[in-house]
């Protein structure tokens, strides 16, 4: 199993949309005029006011004005600067993901890798520069993902780099890191260990790690260890609640691919709990 951006599953943030982020610099450079303009304005009231009333009086009035001014600027160049870290982390993302092909792909534009190694130093290249050049939160996501590609290349650097990102002071990175941390210790047969990783993420309520995800992780170690009835009851536990999950129009709500993957687990693990379960709701009762 390999552990990295695209097959994982635990790298969830998706490409930035170039588009979106030009239309939202273009709001922020409108209001960060406006502020400008409204700032300037209210400065030469202030100094006709209160002209002849003592030079001392008007620079003090300046300086706070000069600055409020210096704040504004602040705020343009650091949003232009998170949109550069954007835009940096979302190429970063693109080479992750980009196919892996032995020969060129028809479309030349079509950015992909002759082995799954080349295009994972690539990735980590990319990552490690984000880390270097921007401050977090790009930071820390950055430090991870090239942590997560770095599997491919060299297993023992990656999972000590994540073992030291699952104690991040941000808690989305350290969750995601404990997460392809549990992962690399089951690829690598220490299912004990993978097992307590994923427990500790289901315990933690505030996870970044979707609950169904880390159960199915959870219930494949269990399989590997030879524990299959723990394995079912997770699974089990799993189908029955999605399918008894009622939207507010009290339908049913649609099942997540989890979900369904876990039924198919289930039905081919342990037949007997699979009958055990509520009906799957028809098509025509789910809200769409």
């Amino acid at each position: 199993m390999k552990v990295n951006a695209r097959h994982s599953g635990v790298l969830q943030i998706e490409g930035i949309a170039v588009a979106q982020i030009s239309k939202k610099r273009a709001r922020e450079l409108k209001q960060d005029d406006k502020f400008k303009k409204a700032t300037m304005h209210a400065f030469e009231n202030v100094s006709n006011r209160l002209e002849g009333q003592g030079r001392t009086i008007l620079y003090g009035i300046g300086a706070l004005l000069a600055v409020a001014i210096l704040a504004g600027i602040y705020s343009w160049w650091s949003g232009r600067r998170a949109d550069e870290a954007r835009l940096a982390l979302g190429k970063a993302i693109e080479i992750a993901e980009a196919p892996v092909s032995p020969s060129p792909l028809p479309n030349a534009a079509t950015l992909s890798f002759p082995t799954e190694r080349e295009r994972a130093e690539k990735a980590v290249k990319e990552f490690q520069s984000v880390a270097a050049k921007y401050g977090d939160p790009y930071r820390e996501l950055a430090r991870f993902f090239a942590a997560a590609n770095l599997y491919d290349v060299d297993p023992a650097r990656s999972v000590s780099e994540l073992e030291a990102l699952s104690k991040s002071g941000n808690d989305e990175v350290a969750a995601r890191a404990k997460f392809a941390l549990a992962q690399a210790r089951e690829a690598g047969g220490q299912y004990d260990a993978a097992a307590a990783l994923y427990n500790e993420l289901i315990k933690n309520k505030d996870s970044i790690v979707a609950p169904d995800t880390i159960n199915l992780r959870l219930a494949s170690v269990y399989e590997k260890q030879g524990k299959r009835d723990e394995a079912a009851d997770i699974l089990f536990r799993m189908v029955d609640a999605a399918r008894k999950t009622q939207g507010k129009d009290g339908k049913p709500a649609p099942q997540s691919a989890a979900a369904r993957e876990a039924a198919d687990k289930l039905e081919s693990l342990n037949p007997t709990r699979y009958s055990q379960l509520p009906p799957e709701p028809r098509t025509s009762d789910l809200p769409f």
